[in-house]
């Protein structure tokens, strides 16, 4: 389960670190327990994401069973994806 508060505390560093490799160390190194995943946005298909700021949006990974699959579920999350949204694509 990954609690909201969490989620905000990862969001309120990405708007003010912005979404870097770097930065993603750091939420690791700070967030021991989360598994944390950066990519592009593009990379991950339709899904909604759970949060949204300037240059990124985050998502929920569930590791139910053999498989990871992101989900919107705060309850089976085990992680989150930090998808880097490009300039450009924001303004679509």
């Amino acid at each position: 389960m990954i609690h909201p508060t969490r989620i905000d505390q990862v969001a309120r560093i990405l708007e003010r670190a912005g979404l870097s490799e770097q930065t993603v160390g750091v939420l690791r190194d700070a967030f021991r327990a989360l598994h944390l995943t950066y990519c592009m946005d593009e990379e991950v298909g339709m899904a909604e994401p759970v949060r949204s700021g300037e240059g990124f949006n985050i998502y929920l990974v569930a590791g139910r069973g053999h498989c990871l699959s992101l989900t919107s579920d705060l309850e089976e999350a085990t992680g989150m994806v930090l998808a880097e949204v490009e300039a450009e694509m924001q303004d679509d």
